[in-house]
């Protein structure tokens, strides 16, 4: 059984961001933010499916709704810079939650970014086996952007279960890694049927999906951290 001291001490240690949520409107907006940039990755996946499908019309729907999410994490973003200016918040939780913010911000581009490339090439004659290979990528990120979701909303709740959680983001991520060295394969499999614009398209889309997969284990790896130090 923990001693009311030993518990109280536990309790100042662990006055992070999430615990302040409660009462603070600024922290909510945080914690929004973070959830709906990890929901951009959702949408990027879906958008891909959709291309690949030929269906422009839930394409075009997939890109409003994903970029009408990332103009809501700019905002947001903003908000919470400035609000935590204000708040009476420790100096270190108040860089914790800026470093987090700040990196899942940067995710949120890349996404955008996939999606411009999905764009560019919407309706070009893409072999199949491209199409499948960016869909695999695609969901694996979704399963390691909502991993990286859970270690955040993990990490004053249970620590050891934040770390656990993070070990599982830096799994997927070396799926990722292991997808993109082969469809980069495949790129120079199909040099001779696809064009030159084609293919640095496809090229620019495997190398944001990359970025979105180093993010989200290098964010991993900051809870890591965080919840050692707990």
């Amino acid at each position: 059984m923990v001693k009311s001291g030993a518990r109280a001490l536990a309790t100042h240690k662990i006055f992070t961001w999430l615990d302040l949520r409660r009462k603070s409107e600024t922290l909510n907006l945080a914690q929004k933010q973070i959830e709906i940039a990890i929901r951009t990755v959702t949408e990027l996946k879906e958008a891909i499916v959709a291309a690949s499908e030929g269906k422009r019309v839930d394409f075009k729907d997939r890109l409003k709704t994903l970029f009408s999410h990332e103009t809501e994490i700019d905002d947001l973003r903003r908000v919470v810079f400035e609000e935590l200016t204000k708040e009476p918040i420790p100096p270190k939780y108040r860089e914790d939650l800026l470093h987090i913010v700040k990196r899942l911000d940067v995710m949120a581009d890349q996404v955008k970014d996939s999606a411009r490339n999905v764009k560019l090439i919407l309706g070009a004659q893409i072999p199949p086996e491209i199409w499948s290979a960016n869909t695999r990528i695609a969901e694996t990120l979704v399963k390691e952007a909502t991993l990286l979701g859970s270690t955040i909303e993990t990490l004053s709740i249970a620590p050891p279960q934040a770390k656990e959680l993070a070990r599982k983001v830096d799994e997927q991520e070396n799926i990722v890694d292991d997808e993109y060295l082969k469809t980069k394969a495949l790129l120079a499999k199909y040099t001779k049927q696809l064009d030159f614009a084609t293919i640095l398209v496809l090229k620019d889309l495997l190398e944001c999906m990359e970025q979105i997969a180093d993010i989200c284990a290098d964010t991993a790896d900051y809870i890591r951290v965080l919840a050692v130090g707990k």
